[in-house]
């Protein structure tokens, strides 16, 4: 057995945040997500989850912390510290095309028969997708195991779209996902729709937010089957520092100004007012 390595193949790793250090263990081969869900199981009620945060890994050659490695993954005994940055991730909330990407989450055919307003999201994420290739916005798309569940319905265009990818974990932070977003070095805004929003919508933008992105949920292109599922998650994701919003505040945001060249386009988009997808009767 390697030094380091306990019988049930975990690994000891000392986890610091302020000015507490904790004892603790790992999965061998834990990467960046499971750290951050143990640094969070130990010290949630400590962190401020509305900041920007990285994790430093002790390096005995430098005899310092250094910022985790790319790809870092556990093998060995090892301190690792939580640290929060300086920047409150709830003054920022501007949307800027330069800097934002759009995901758009498991809109598929298999769906629309149980979820709920389902034609509703369709019609803003429809929206949402011409916006994005008015405004020279990315696009990246999940499929949740479209072999079973269909591919993307046919009314959301996703001509452009830079990425199309199929999954079968919840959220759509994947290899994939992130490989595309690495590829888009300036991006630090996500706009977040499509479905569940109890399930793969609050996972996906809870890992976006652990991972120092702002994240904007769109409320009207998003659902589920149930309304209490879809109404709770949207108060708890608004509560961890995600933004919920609106798809006309979004496309309106993202030109700022009257005089942008593209505002008319935008504002052919949004001259009919998008349907309120039972978001004001909550039934």
């Amino acid at each position: 057995m390697a030094e380091g390595h306990s019988n049930n193949n975990h690994v000891p790793v000392l986890l610091s945040f302020s000015a507490f250090s904790r004892p603790s263990s790992v999965p061998v081969g834990s990467g960046h997500e499971v750290l951050i869900q143990k640094f969070l199981s130990i010290y949630g009620r400590q962190i401020d989850l509305h900041r920007k945060f990285m994790i430093q890994l002790y390096s005995d050659e430098w005899a310092q912390y250094i910022d985790l490695p790319k790809g870092f993954i556990i093998s060995e005994k090892c301190k690792l510290r939580f640290v929060p940055l300086e920047t409150d991730v709830t003054i920022l909330g501007n949307l800027i095309p330069a800097t934002t990407v759009f995901f758009c989450c498991d809109m598929q055919e298999r769906f629309r028969p149980a979820i709920k307003y389902f034609g509703d999201i369709i019609s803003v994420g429809q929206r949402l997708l011409q916006g994005a290739r008015i405004l020279g916005i990315p696009v990246i798309v999940s499929e949740q195991y479209p072999k079973g569940l269909g591919s993307t319905v046919q009314e959301m265009d996703l001509t452009g779209a830079r990425l199309v990818f199929p999954k079968t974990k919840f959220s759509m932070v994947l290899p994939e996902a992130e490989a595309a977003l690495a590829d888009l070095p300036g991006v630090r805004s996500v706009v977040l729709f499509g479905v569940e929003t109890h399930v793969c919508i609050q996972q996906t933008a809870l890992d976006l937010l652990a991972r120092g992105f702002e994240v904007h949920m769109v409320a009207d292109s998003t659902s589920s089957r149930s309304m209490m599922d879809r109404m709770f998650a949207l108060e708890r994701m608004a509560r961890t520092g995600i933004i919920v919003t609106t798809s006309e505040s979004v496309l309106l945001q993202l030109v700022g100004d009257k005089e942008h060249p593209k505002f008319k386009e935008i504002q052919n988009i949004i001259k009919a007012s998008a349907p309120e997808s039972g978001l004001l009767s909550k039934v």
